[in-house]
C-alpha cells in the first residue's frame, strides 16, 4: 500500500471543493492554485492585485516549507490573472521579486474570472526536490 504525501492548509475550501493543496510524487511536488487567503481560510484583498499576489506568495512559501523545499526548486508555474493587460506589469514585478535570479518556466494566462468574487490572481506550480535548495 502506497501512502500519499499530501499537504493541506486545513481551510474549508479543501473539503468543500474536494482537493488537496499539494501532493508529492517521487521527487516532484504538484501544487494546486494558491490564492490570497489567511490561516482561517478567509479570502483577503478582494480586487487588490498587488496585495493578493503578496499573500499568494506567502501561501506558496507555506507549501514549500512543509516539504523543506525552496523557491529555487520551483520548476514551473501557471499564473492566472484577471484583467491581464492592467495587471501584467505588477505580475512581472511580483514574479521577479519572489524568485530573484531563479527563473522557473512560466505560463501567464489572462482569465475572465476566478473562483471567488474579487479574486484576481492564482498560481499553481511544480517543485523538483532534486534541484539545489
Amino acid at each position: 500500500m502506497t501512502t500519499i504525501d499530501s499537504f493541506d492548509h486545513d481551510i474549508p475550501a479543501e473539503s468543500d471543493f474536494g482537493y488537496t493543496q499539494a501532493i508529492r510524487s517521487g521527487e516532484l511536488i504538484h501544487v494546486s492554485g494558491q490564492l490570497a487567503f489567511d490561516d482561517a481560510g478567509e479570502f483577503l484583498h478582494a480586487g487588490d492585485f498587488s496585495a493578493q499576489l503578496k499573500q499568494t506568495y506567502a501561501n506558496m512559501d507555506k507549501v514549500l516549507g512543509h516539504y523543506g523545499a525552496t523557491r529555487n526548486q520551483v520548476v514551473s508555474q501557471t499564473v492566472y490573472v484577471v484583467d491581464l493587460r492592467q495587471n501584467a506589469a505588477a505580475a512581472a514585478e511580483g514574479n521577479r521579486g519572489y524568485f530573484g535570479d531563479h527563473r522557473p518556466v512560466s505560463t501567464v494566462l489572462g482569465v475572465t474570472e476566478l473562483t471567488l468574487p474579487g479574486q484576481v490572481v492564482e498560481i499553481s506550480f511544480v517543485v523538483d526536490t532534486r534541484l539545489p535548495a
